[in-house]
């Protein structure tokens, strides 16, 4: 999905951007702190999904988006809870309060491409990879060629197949969100594992290969 964010503050646009790097469908083009600025390119070039900030200086979002005759599906993003329930009544897909995490973002814009998929009478994607923030660069990772994920310290490792190892900040839980549940199983607050590379198991561990993985007493069913 083509998308575009609109807020005053460019922190906060660093942040939208910052996540919607991590989402595969998310296609950010372009950000603006002048809400007057969006409405041209919103006229002349494709947008799927805009995530607009409420509080600005010179037109608030919600009057900004009764202005636009085609409006995109909307996210808006927010410091204030007051005009949730005047959002919602503008259709928009979700209201994301600050400071909100991946896995928040990543929920609403689930939501977006479910809404998107079917409006276009798509059926909903399944993604083969992800974006992993690894130093200063965005490194794109294949599902299939991850073994396993471990929460390590302030770090996350990603283990793949051919014995690379990605360090990176998005938690364990912000993954967890991120990745497909049919193909990925959390044994352990620690452990992510790829079910597909899993070679054994009993009730207190998981083996991929000659390596074993605790099953932690809160993902004791993690198998079942």
């Amino acid at each position: 999905m083509i998308a575009i964010a609109i807020d005053d503050e460019p922190i906060a646009l660093d942040i939208v951007a910052a996540h919607a790097s991590k989402v595969p469908f998310i296609d950010l083009k372009a950000r603006f702190t002048n809400a007057f600025e969006a409405i041209t390119y919103l006229q002349q070039n494709k947008v799927d999904l805009l995530f607009l900030d409420i509080k600005m200086p010179d037109i608030n979002g919600i009057d900004f988006l009764k202005t636009l005759s085609k409006p995109p599906m909307v996210i808006f993003t927010t410091a204030y809870s007051e005009h949730a329930v005047q959002s919602f009544e503008l259709d928009a897909v979700d209201y994301l309060l600050k400071p909100f995490s991946l896995a928040r973002f990543l929920k609403a814009s689930n939501k977006a491409k479910e809404l998107y998929d079917l409006r276009n009478n798509h059926q909903p994607g399944k993604t083969d990879h992800i974006f992993i923030k690894d130093g200063y660069e965005q490194v794109k990772v294949f599902l299939k060629d991850i073994l396993f994920i471990e929460a390590s310290g302030n770090y996350t490792q990603i283990n793949l197949a051919d014995g690379t190892l990605l360090s990176t900040r998005i938690t364990i839980n912000e993954l967890t969100e991120l990745l497909p549940r049919e193909d990925f199983v959390r044994c352990h607050r620690a452990f992510i594992l790829a079910k597909n590379k899993i070679t054994k198991f009993d009730r207190s561990q998981i083996w991929i290969n000659e390596k074993a993985f605790s099953i932690g007493a809160t993902y004791s069913d993690c198998m079942k």
